[in-house]
């Protein structure tokens, strides 16, 4: 009888501790999906915030350097040749951006954030950008620019045609800093192997409204 109750009084503690083991479980998958559930949440109402506000700034860039760049172009219409062209992918940040620093005292103050986003891999194109510029806005604006080319779509028009002012507009991917309200883009037009020119654009962001401020390191070949 001794050992009866022994045995049993053995069992109830092993029977107590799994419970209170099952009890452990629960609370920490309880735990685990409450915070997922908040990590969850905090990206939904935080994270793509940021996101959204850098892709409007690459919209309001990327209209500021269309509207300087063709504003002396002409509406394309039927059987017009259209001189300048725009290259669809973000041209990469490499090396170059480090000499560009070295002409300006203002990019020096920041260079240690500028040179963390130098990133040649950097495989990205502007149709999303692209689109949000022109769905129901700035249609005029459009008829000018029209649909972007790569650049083999640019050299085979370019054979073609012979026009020696024929040009591809290549864009960089915008560099920002000084706390986001600066940003550093580089503008390429490309005619052929031999014969381009450059400059880096300097852009601030004044009250909210980004405004062009300087162009820096031009040069042609």
């Amino acid at each position: 009888m001794k050992s009866t109750d022994f045995y049993g009084g053995i069992l109830n503690v092993i029977i107590q501790i799994r419970e209170k083991i099952l009890s452990l479980k629960k609370i920490v998958i309880y735990e685990t999906i409450m915070k997922t559930l908040f990590l969850l949440l905090a990206f939904c109402l935080v994270g793509p915030a940021p996101i959204f506000a850098q892709e409007q700034d690459h919209v309001d860039l990327l209209k500021i350097i269309f509207s300087k760049y063709y504003k002396e172009e002409k509406v394309i219409a039927k059987g017009r040749l259209q001189l300048l062209r725009f290259y669809c992918k973000k041209a990469p940040n490499n090396e170059e951006v480090l000499a560009v620093i070295a002409t300006s005292d203002y990019l020096k103050k920041y260079a240690t954030e500028i040179k963390a986003q130098i990133d040649v891999t950097v495989d990205e194109d502007w149709s999303a950008t692209y689109t949000s510029l022109f769905t129901g806005q700035n249609q005029y604006l459009k008829s000018k620019v029209n649909d972007c080319q790569s650049m083999e779509e640019f050299r085979i028009d370019y054979a073609k045609h012979g026009e020696n002012n024929q040009r591809l507009m290549i864009v960089s991917k915008p560099l920002y800093f000084a706390n986001h309200n600066s940003a550093l883009v580089k503008v390429t037009f490309y005619r052929s192997i031999e014969h381009n020119n450059s400059s880096y654009l300097l852009f601030e962001k004044i009250n909210g409204k980004w405004t062009l401020k300087d162009s820096l390191y031009e040069w042609a070949t």
